[in-house]
């Protein structure tokens, strides 16, 4: 009978794992038979270990089935959507991955080359450890899409800056998944992984200082998800700047502007600047002055509050907030219109002002009301 050696990776549990395959093989019965250029050998190793290597793949198979199956069931029974992320990671289970495992408990009945060994050992490690990962994202995306995608306008569409977020820290848990995962099949091999965590972190550190920028611009982008300073879509104005917001990025934020290029700013720099949101107002609001010549008779200087509120009741979309006659300016006297338009659009809140000059010029014109343009009259007496 074949003695038999577990791979390394079982590391404490190799005189375990070797008294167990002795056990199982001296319970079954010895299968002698002649094999050319070698001699006569027992079979029974290499009949046990073939057994198991199928009956494990068909077991694996057979509970993926039958579980799937059972939750695939109970899944029409409940309102959680957690059910549908259980069922959609044993979905995603390879039959290869479970093949290999398979395969390594199978060749626990052998003694392996070591280089041998120490490869297989590896590939059965990375192939579990990777599945594991790929279950584990299922869950953070999961989490992510439900507490970080959110609706936060309600109509419907998700905001994009929140998608980012949510894309950014499943990219940042898949790093360290995979940080630890290769921790894991290292010190399995029997590597020290002590000298490696400790590299790792000074090394850390020093990436840390190099990327400070790359590091501020990352956090800022959190920063402007959490906060919500504007969004994808919104018109902002940054300084002399300004534009609509088409993306916000993992450094960068990029922004079209009314000429049609397109500006690219830091995160970092977004966050410290104070930024002008107009995609929040809900109205606009404008301040109007014009000038009359002091010419005009007194009666028709106070008809003019008159006319400019007799002017807003016919303007769609626009209130008056008030008219007053306010400076005797060098060569005009000054009224100053304060009125609001009912929505955020320029567009529309430039039609209502143009809508106001024009009826306010063809009242002037029907009551004799001069506008005042900068004049100087000069008086001179003979001596």
């Amino acid at each position: 009978i074949l003695q038999c050696d577990s791979i390394n990776a079982l590391g404490n549990n190799d005189t375990y794992m070797d008294a167990v395959t002795a056990d199982v093989i001296s319970s079954l019965p010895s299968l002698m038979a002649p094999v050319p250029f070698v001699g006569e050998i027992n079979l029974t190793p290499y009949l046990a270990a073939v057994g198991i290597f199928i009956s494990l793949s068909i077991l694996f198979k057979l509970v993926l089935v039958v579980l799937l199956a059972r939750l695939r069931h109970l899944s029409l029974k409940t309102q959680t959507d957690v059910d549908d992320v259980i069922i959609a990671a044993l979905s995603g289970i390879r039959a290869w991955v479970y093949t290999l495992v398979s395969l390594f408990v199978a060749l626990q009945f052998f003694t392996l080359p070591e280089m041998v060994d120490t490869v297989f050992s590896a590939v059965v490690l990375a192939a579990v450890a990777w599945q594991t990962i790929e279950i584990v994202l299922c869950f953070v995306e999961y989490g992510t899409a439900r507490f970080l995608e959110k609706d936060e306008d309600g109509d419907g569409v998700v905001d994009p800056n929140a998608q980012t977020a949510s894309h950014l820290v499943t990219l940042i848990a898949r790093i360290v998944l995979w940080a630890f995962g290769i921790i894991f099949v290292l010190s399995n091999l029997g590597v020290d992984v002590t000298s490696l965590i400790a590299g790792l972190g000074i090394g850390g550190i020093a990436i840390a200082f190099a990327l400070q920028g790359v590091l501020s611009d990352l956090f800022a982008s959190f920063s402007i998800y959490a906060d919500k300073p504007f969004r994808i879509g919104d018109y902002i104005v940054l300084g002399a700047d300004s534009g609509t917001v088409e993306k916000i990025g993992v450094k960068t934020t990029r922004i079209r502007t009314l000429q049609g290029e397109e500006l690219v700013v830091s995160n970092a720099e977004l966050t410290a600047a104070r930024v002008q949101n107009f995609k929040k107002m809900e109205e606009r609001r404008t301040a109007v002055q014009f000038g009359i010549t002091y010419e005009t008779p007194h009666d028709k200087v106070k008809e003019v509050n008159g006319i400019v509120e007799r002017i807003f009741e016919h303007i769609d979309g626009a209130r008056l907030d008030r008219v007053h006659f306010t400076t005797f300016a060098d060569s005009a006297l000054l009224f100053d219109v304060v009125f609001y338009v009912d929505s955020p659009d320029y567009a529309a809140f430039l039609d209502r002002q143009q809508q106001f000059n024009f009826e306010l010029m063809d009242k002037f014109a029907e009551v004799g009301i001069d506008f005042a343009y900068p004049t100087q009259t000069i008086y001179h007496k003979a001596m």
